[in-house]
């Protein structure tokens, strides 16, 4: 049984339509005009348990659409949705402990309280035990570092601290399925690298099953294998990350270590000149000639070190919300 399935997911929504200044407002009480938004229309995938899944798409796409719907917040205009087993909207108690949902930009904990009393009425909520509660909290603030930081008022720690206590508060009953919607969101570099080394572990330590939204590539390429593309409220890729590169850019990137300066026009007939910044210089090549073009440069150019490599893959994401074509695995 798959841990989610999504069969033909839609949403619309009717919203008001306002024409601006007093005119406006006034026909928009008595004379008021409607427009179908599509949020999200047919999306189906299968995510199986244990997997870490990224979910990706520009601002307004319907990812968080698409995930409040997963987790029973939203009720679909139509199609069908099971979340370890259940109907997210008829689940009861008993779904709601099978998974968390995080959400980058909203936040759960108690502004003028310490984080710990959070999680104590997050204890509450879900009816744990005293003694799951304090081995499952302990084990939460050695993964996550959060020792000394659970007596302060949450209004004196640091985003990146907060997000962390975010977490553990979801983390407390010890959830099979995360819904983990920008969790990195606004944190520094080191808070970020914390964060995916925690959700890394948990997923290699209790097998979870995670679906991750995240506009921060690094999130997605150092945790997820399998990505969904979402554009529109259309899914454009349900597939394999590494080879999305290869069926929307097929090319290559070499990238040269020079041992004295060569004219930027004459590494024009080895292909596309992407960066020249000598001793460094970047070119791009067919997929399929790169192993030709790098034995050329190799023979015919003073070159101290030689690397291939795909395109940057925020550049292939880019590219396939700018309109290029997915195609077949080659």
């Amino acid at each position: 049984m798959p841990a989610i399935l999504a069969e033909g997911l839609t949403k619309h929504y009717r919203v008001k339509v306002r024409e601006p200044g007093l005119g406006g407002a006034v026909r928009a009480v008595f004379r008021p005009r409607y427009r179908d938004v599509h949020a999200v229309e047919a999306v189906s995938f299968r995510i199986e348990p244990g997997e870490v899944v990224g979910f990706l798409g520009p601002n307004g796409a319907g990812k968080t659409t698409t995930i409040k719907m997963l987790a029973g917040l939203l009720h679909p205009t139509a199609g069908r949705v099971e979340v370890a087993g259940f109907d997210p909207w008829m689940g009861g108690a008993a779904f709601k402990r099978r998974f968390a949902l995080v959400l980058g930009n909203k936040q759960q904990l108690m502004w003028d309280l310490p984080p710990e009393e959070t999680f104590l009425v997050n204890r509450a909520i879900y009816s744990i035990g005293w003694a799951d509660y304090r081995r499952t909290l302990d084990e939460l603030v050695e993964l996550l570092r959060l020792g000394d930081v659970l007596g302060r008022p949450v209004r004196q720690l640091s985003q990146g601290e907060r997000m962390k206590c975010e977490l553990a508060a979801a983390l407390l009953h010890r959830p099979e399925i995360l819904f983990l919607d920008e969790p990195t969101l606004g944190l520094d570099v080191t808070a970020q690298e914390t964060i995916r080394a925690f959700v890394r572990d948990y997923n290699e330590r209790y097998g979870a099953t995670v679906l991750l939204t995240s506009h921060y590539m690094a999130d997605v390429t150092a945790l997820a294998q399998r990505v969904l593309i979402i554009e529109h409220g259309t899914l454009l890729y349900d597939g394999a990350l590494a080879a999305l590169a290869e069926r929307t850019l097929p090319v290559k990137r070499v990238t040269l270590v020079l041992a004295e300066d060569v004219p930027r026009a004459a590494l024009a007939p080895y292909g596309a000149v992407r960066e020249y910044a000598p001793p460094r210089v970047v070119i791009e090549v067919p997929r399929r000639d790169a192993a030709r073009v790098s034995a050329r440069l190799l023979a015919e150019l003073p070159v101290v070190d030689l690397g291939i490599g795909d395109p940057p893959i925020e550049e292939v994401i880019r590219a396939v919300f700018e309109g290029a074509q997915i195609g077949e695995a080659r």
